[in-house]
């Protein structure tokens, strides 16, 4: 296949990715304002997403590791598998915002505006990486390597970002949930 087949298969996702990259944070935010009445609250899940991040972060830097090493198809399956994580981290996130009053952070001082820039970057970055992911994902399955690897580049340090600072989040404000 050539590069110009590549391409035009390539744009047949371009719908869809940039649905999805709106969709996903626009459907999140609106559903993390609805809580549903007469539910208990869903308390044991941030230990279980927090735990999805790590396992995200993990699987991320064992797939760079696994392509660097030229085994494509570990690579490929590993990568399958944090998207999949990152989906049920969100969902399990969605849910627990659902049923549960949000926990505020109760640090004092400079570790307050440690804990507010490591949430602010993580959010906003968790949003942008949504489209990267996305593109990545189909350069991919459209065998466009080339420009699969150009913004893998760009992609993995933001997800893997978000994975760990996900993590850093949770441990940060666990000592706060009541």
């Amino acid at each position: 296949m050539n590069s110009n087949e590549k391409l035009a298969k390539e744009k047949k996702y371009n719908k869809w990715i940039v649905v999805l990259s709106i969709a996903i944070p626009l459907v999140v935010a609106i559903l993390f304002g609805v809580k549903l009445p007469n539910v208990e609250p869903l308390s044991f899940l941030p230990p279980i997403y927090a735990s999805i991040n790590a396992a995200t972060a993990i699987i991320l830097l064992i797939a760079l590791w696994a392509i660097k090493n030229g085994n494509r198809k570990l690579h490929e399956n590993l990568m399958k598998f944090a998207i999949v994580l990152s989906v049920a981290f969100l969902a399990m996130y969605v849910a627990y915002h659902m049923t549960s009053e949000s926990t505020k952070f109760g640090g004092e001082g400079l570790i307050r505006y440690v804990y507010y820039f490591i949430l602010l970057t993580h959010i906003l970055l968790s949003i942008v990486v949504i489209p990267f992911v996305l593109i990545t994902y189909v350069r991919a399955i459209t065998d466009n390597f080339e420009r699969h690897k150009k913004i893998a580049r760009i992609t993995f340090p933001i997800w893997l970002y978000v994975a760990v600072t996900g993590v850093i989040v949770y441990l940060m404000i666990s000592p706060y949930y009541t």
